[in-house]
């Protein structure tokens, strides 16, 4: 079965600069897109955790969406995140999905509940009925504590709305089960650190909180091992990118080490929002470092062609 929607290349879950009084950045935001635009990335999510979606409310989180929308001009697809708690908000920001022009919805299992397959197959169905636009699924469970099951598959499956699935376990298995048994389900990564992985599976996109700030490495990866098959080439990126994996996965700082990653660019991402605290000295030292020997090393591959 064709897929309704092709998800391809590096797609970006874009953070939110605020102020330093918590307020939205939307001259910075304005300067984050056009940066990803520049640089090449293939897609825009606005709303997922990258951005702490968690730290905003449903008419902010929304509004955001609007302001991408309206600032990419349809140069990129755009994805809007849907992850809530309560169905109900899932399905207010699957209609303003519908209702803004996005191309796609990301959807994740509604977290703490922990649903059965079949109870989270029901929700995943209502929010794709609110939006009836392509669906990214995100399958993340150390987050929502929930599994996105063969049930759960099976059942959403039976929409061809479902045509692509951001794998977030971490479980190398589930992308051998994915790539197997659910070919009409795109497979994409969702695990940074075993990117090289998912595309030797045929994965034919990856969304990456790192290429914030690092999209054209992020990018060349992308060509190396989907565009050029060239795997001899995409190993040697891979190694390269690795010691980021480490800094980013650490210490529970992500968010926080991809908007100071934002900043060494001299785009202004500000501060995360509570209950998160920004980097120490240490931590901004430490990504400064990797990010020096990252860029060159990767320069260097890319430019040997």
């Amino acid at each position: 079965m064709t897929p309704i929607f092709r998800f391809e290349g590096i797609y970006t879950p874009v953070v939110t600069p605020y102020h330093d009084d918590g307020r939205v950045n939307w001259d910075a935001l304005v300067d984050v897109i056009d940066f990803l635009m520049d640089k090449g990335v293939h897609g825009l999510i606005s709303g997922g955790s990258t951005g702490e979606n968690y730290a905003q409310t449903v008419e902010e989180r929304l509004e955001l969406a609007r302001f991408t929308r309206e600032r990419s001009a349809g140069k990129l697809p755009l994805v809007v995140g849907t992850g809530t708690m309560l169905t109900e908000d899932s399905i207010a920001l699957a209609t303003g999905a519908c209702e803004m022009g996005a191309d796609a919805i990301l959807l994740a299992s509604p977290p703490y509940s922990v649903p059965t397959d079949r109870e989270n197959a029901l929700n995943a169905l209502a929010i794709d009925k609110a939006a009836d636009l392509p669906v990214m699924l995100y399958n993340y469970p150390h987050r929502t504590g929930t599994m996105m099951g063969p049930e759960f598959l099976d059942r959403v499956g039976r929409s061809r709305n479902f045509c692509g699935i951001k794998e977030s376990s971490g479980d190398i298995n589930r992308v051998h089960l994915l790539a197997r048994d659910y070919p009409h389900i795109q497979l994409g990564c969702g695990m940074d650190d075993q990117a090289l992985e998912f595309f030797a599976w045929g994965a034919p996109f990856w969304v990456c909180g790192g290429s914030n700030f690092l999209p054209e490495e992020h990018v060349a990866l992308y060509n190396a091992c989907v565009v050029e098959g060239n795997f001899s080439k995409g190993r040697r990126i891979m190694s390269a990118m690795m010691p980021l994996m480490r800094v980013l996965e650490q210490g529970g700082k992500f968010i926080q080490t991809i908007k100071h990653g934002v900043t060494m660019n001299g785009l202004d991402a500000g501060p995360v929002r509570p209950p998160l605290k920004g980097l120490n000295k240490d931590d901004k030292r430490a990504l400064e470092q990797v990010t020096r020997v990252l860029k060159l090393t990767i320069a260097d591959i890319v430019a040997e062609g």
